[in-house]
């Protein structure tokens, strides 16, 4: 009991012992416990505006001070030891600190699926939040270990490549997913000197622990700490290792995309339609447009193979295979490398189709394909072509007046029936004439002012009259314009179109019909 002029009065056993220089008769300043003679003045002094209970430490211990007020001005302090309160909420506090950390460190990790970025956001926030200094180390690309290093506060360095992890311990055994060693059992006299950042100063702790992968280590990541920060905890390296589980997962989906995009890359540039240009005096142009904007590939395809010789014709082929997206791009690859591995029967369409048909007939494909094979000789100025279609949209050739001209070829698709029947037509290009090869995707797209209007064979035939005249490449890209501004946003079938033009004059053969060059009239 503390009465109004800040002297004690009463005091039990428990009090003795928590406080030895408690007196009666003195004043409660002498005691030593400034917060509670502080909290005693604030009492007595008026009304209390703060009903917080004043708080403090008497020797390693926390405790709270509740008054209660007696008639005569004094106040008795009922004193409560609030240590374990205080150690649950700075522990509350912690998890919350790192579940908000981890959180964060979600969120970055995942936002890219770029390897080297992930390196950078681990070395950069493990930095930050779980050490003075902090190094990313991914499993090697020939014979040596990238390395990222980042200071707190500072930024990702990726200037380090390692030869030979033994020189730090357990380094090795993490990259390879072993369980990591206590930060205790690590002298920090034996580190290397390259894993001391530039200016960090003597290293006081290192923490060395696994980056866990899908199936396979991601790498490493090792903490340091400088020699004034402390050595890490034990719970500290628990947390560092959950965090680096993490970590690992991100990198390991950033390395495994990679992996699947180099992949897919390199499938998708045979799958994709080539770029065609001028072969043996014969104009070729050719444009696709899949049926989603998200992929580069689909089931229609076209095809230029030049001949050996310049007796010789060079065969063009365009087709569409039953579906779209991918599975049928799949099929697409495997019916354009068997007409390449067919060439030496470029002259004979018939027997083309038949070994073509019976590859599919024979393979787990259960789709099927039309297509359209032409072959272009260039005799003088005009360019002689021998057309077949199988099962195809008949090729339409306009003529320098403006007409045209259906060719009709007919027959049946590949990949149904044993037999593949197809007739070839022949017909021939005078200078500045070309003949459209396209798949059903023009003709059926729907759009139009009503939505669900087809654009219609007519609708294209009518566009055509305007094109005599026009460079191959020009004829395709007025079909494709004429197409996308007909579809609009809406959904469509893979659309694929090529012109094969006879040119209006001769190209100099200086150039060899190559280049752009000049031209005679």
């Amino acid at each position: 009991m503390v009465d109004r002029r800040g002297t004690v009065s009463l005091f039990n056993d428990a009090a003795r012992v928590l406080i030895p220089r408690l007196r009666r008769g003195r004043p409660l300043s002498e005691t030593g416990i400034d917060w509670l003679n502080e909290g005693h003045r604030r009492r007595t002094a008026g009304p209390a505006v703060d009903e917080t209970p004043p708080s403090g430490t008497i020797g390693d211990r926390d405790f709270e001070a509740h008054p209660s007020d007696h008639t005569d001005g004094a106040v008795v302090w009922w004193l409560v030891d609030d240590t374990d309160h205080r150690l649950a909420r700075r522990a509350l506090r912690t998890e919350r600190q790192r579940s908000a950390f981890l959180g964060e460190a979600s969120n970055a990790l995942l936002s890219s699926l770029n390897l080297d970025r992930c390196m950078d956001v681990t070395a950069q926030l493990a930095a930050q939040h779980l050490a003075d200094a902090a190094l990313v180390i991914t499993p090697r690309t020939g014979k040596r270990y990238p390395v990222v290093t980042c200071l707190r506060d500072g930024q990702p360095h990726a200037g380090i490549r390692l030869e030979d992890p033994d020189e730090v311990p357990g380094l090795a055994e993490a990259l390879q997913g072993f369980p990591p060693v206590p930060s205790r059992w690590i002298d920090p006299a034996s580190a290397p000197a390259w894993l001391e950042p530039e200016g960090f100063g003597p290293v006081g702790s290192i923490v060395v622990t696994p980056l866990p992968g899908h199936g396979v280590p991601a790498g490493a990541l090792v903490l340091l700490r400088r020699d004034a920060s402390g050595a890490f905890s034990r719970d500290e390296e628990v947390f560092a290792r959950i965090f680096a589980a993490r970590a690992g997962a991100a990198m390991s989906a950033a390395r495994l995309y990679a992996e699947q995009s180099s992949l897919a890359h390199t499938l998708m540039q045979d799958l994709m339609p080539p770029v065609l240009r001028r072969v043996a005096g014969v104009e070729f142009a050719g444009g696709y447009r899949p049926s989603k904007n998200n992929e580069r590939v689909g089931g229609d395809f076209y095809d230029v193979h030049p001949a050996a010789g310049e007796a010789e014709a060079s065969l063009a082929v365009l087709g569409d295979v039953c579906g779209k997206g991918l599975e049928a791009a799949v099929l697409t690859g495997k019916i354009r490398n068997t007409l390449h591995a067919l060439l030496p029967l470029a002259d004979d369409h018939q027997r083309m189709l038949d070994l073509l048909n019976g590859a599919l007939l024979s393979s787990h494909h259960t789709r099927f394909a039309s297509l359209v094979l032409v072959s272009t000789l260039r005799e003088a100025g005009s360019v002689q072509l021998a057309v077949t279609s199988a099962g195809h949209p008949a090729p339409l050739v306009v003529r320098t007046d403006g007409t045209v001209e259906p060719v009709a070829s007919q027959g049946t698709v590949v990949g149904v029936l044993p037999n593949a029947t197809a007739t070839t037509v022949r017909t021939a290009l005078a200078p500045g004439e070309f003949c459209l090869l396209y798949t059903d995707g023009i003709t059926e797209a729907r759009g139009g002012p009503l939505g669900d209007e087809m654009f219609g064979e007519a609708r294209l035939t009518e566009a055509l009259t305007y094109c005599a005249g026009m460079p191959a490449e020009a004829v395709v890209e007025h079909v494709q314009m004429l197409a996308a501004q007909w579809t609009g946003d809406r959904a469509h079938d893979d659309m694929a179109v090529m012109a094969i033009a006879a040119p209006r004059s001769h190209h100099l053969s200086a150039v060899d019909g190559h280049t752009r060059g000049r031209f005679t009239a």
